[in-house]
């Protein structure tokens, strides 16, 4: 969460207006390099050894997935409001804790359902970006890739913390499917849409998509040890640390609405720190 939400503050200070399949790119190559650094560090298991292979199916099938969300996250904020995309984008947890109790059969205390539902509310509030005005009439195509991208992060989150139940999983391996998963698709999605750039361009991007790499990979870890349903929000609730940096960093000033949305977050963030039943 802190990664991400340092990640993004960077992005928007060093890096601008870059193309969305540009700034695809960028990311599927750093994850590639910190995710690689990373496994090659770890005593893992054989990538491919028998007993593994359903790990590394559902693994990589999971990371593609994340990547082609992303995707469509891309192509519904060039087509349609960011006021309601951002927000919209905001609550894909809730699918992952509704998908971690029906699939994975992830069972929560009370508390910690009430801290999931006010760390979402809370992000809710973080993205929400009042209407722009009026002008020309949206396609409506991009409630399309938005719902895709909703519904495919959920999944996504999901096949994550299912695939480490199968024998063989280790998280450096599960690094390493990052890595392959995002080149798979944001990678050639950036290739084909996204080529070219300044090397200064190159150059500013580099600190920020790192860092966003580096906590992909601690979130991919995290699934290992924690439920979905609790992971998922908590990583998710990025947008305080963005909105923090940008208040110190960049000297913006958050809404009457963000303050309750950040206020929500970590409330939320203190009861699903109760034990699980």
């Amino acid at each position: 969460m802190l990664l991400w939400g340092l990640a993004q503050g960077l992005a928007k200070r060093s890096v601008g207006e870059v193309a969305p399949a540009r700034f695809c790119l960028f990311y599927a190559l750093a994850n590639a390099v910190v995710s690689l650094a990373f496994w090659s560090s770890q005593d893992a298991p054989a990538v491919l050894a028998a007993e593994g292979r359903q790990f590394a199916v559902w693994g990589l099938l999971a990371y593609f997935l994340d990547g082609s969300a992303w995707i469509f996250y891309y192509q519904s904020i060039a087509r349609g409001p960011i006021s309601i995309v951002g927000t919209l984008s905001a609550a894909y947890p809730a699918l992952t804790v509704i998908f971690s109790r029906v699939f994975l059969g992830e069972l929560l205390t009370t508390a910690q359902y009430a801290g999931v539902a006010a760390v979402i509310a809370g992000c809710v509030a973080l993205a929400y970006m009042p209407p722009a005005p009026e002008g020309a009439r949206p396609q409506r195509r991009w409630m399309l890739y938005a719902g895709a991208a909703i519904l495919i992060w959920g999944v996504s989150a999901t096949l994550i913390r299912y695939a480490y139940r199968f024998p063989g999983a280790h998280e450096a391996n599960m690094a390493l499917f990052l890595g392959v998963g995002g080149l798979a698709s944001l990678g050639i999605y950036g290739l084909l849409f996204g080529r070219g750039g300044t090397r200064h361009e190159w150059g500013r991007a580099a600190v920020p998509m790192a860092t966003m790499a580096l906590g992909s990979l601690l979130a991919a870890i995290a699934y290992k040890y924690g439920p979905a349903s609790v992971v998922t929000p908590i990583s998710g609730a990025y947008p305080v640390v963005t909105l923090v940096f940008a208040w110190i960093a960049l000297r913006e000033r958050p809404s009457r609405l963000q303050w309750a949305g950040i206020a929500s977050v970590l409330v939320g963030m203190v009861l699903t720190t109760a034990g699980a039943e």
